[in-house]
């Protein structure tokens, strides 16, 4: 191999299966009732663990991967407090606004919220670099609020 083809493959970027990522620091804080305090410890430990973790690319990686994990964890919630309510709705049979309904309503005005939030948020980078981080960062974190939000709702867990 040439030095051209050894410059190429040491330039490779960071990729997705490179990030060292644990979920474990997050579902430990939510075990001691961190709160929204728990939200970024997971990508915070994975920029810091990853080499090339404090880039762009590794920032954004980290980010969304813990991104992901409080959307899957929404979205199990926000499905468990649905059929709750509806049930709830179902045997209750009242002329009352349905509760289910309700939390429907309240997550879809919720998401387009978040998303243009998170989008503010990245535009406030001016087209720079930073703007992909920013946003997943604010997806991650207005995501996190959210799942305790429903969790802690008076009705859900």
């Amino acid at each position: 191999m040439d030095l051209c083809g050894v410059l190429i493959l040491s330039a490779t970027p960071l990729v997705a299966q490179d990030l060292v990522f644990d979920i474990a620091p997050v579902e430990a804080c939510i075990r001691a009732n961190g709160g929204e305090a728990c939200a970024g410890k997971a990508a915070s430990a994975c920029m810091e663990a990853t080499p090339g973790g404090g880039t762009t690319v590794g920032m954004g990686g980290c980010l969304d991967r813990e991104r992901a994990q409080w959307d899957g964890w929404l979205n199990t919630v926000y499905q468990q407090l649905y059929a709750k309510l509806a049930a709830q709705d179902a045997q209750i049979q009242s002329y009352a606004p349905k509760q289910a309904e309700a939390l429907r309503d309240m997550q879809r005005a919720w998401i387009e919220f978040r998303d243009a939030k998170c989008g503010y948020e990245a535009a406030q980078w001016g087209g720079g670099t930073g703007a992909g981080p920013a946003a997943v960062n604010c997806h991650l974190h207005a995501t996190a609020r959210q799942m305790l939000y429903l969790q802690s709702s008076q009705l859900g867990h």
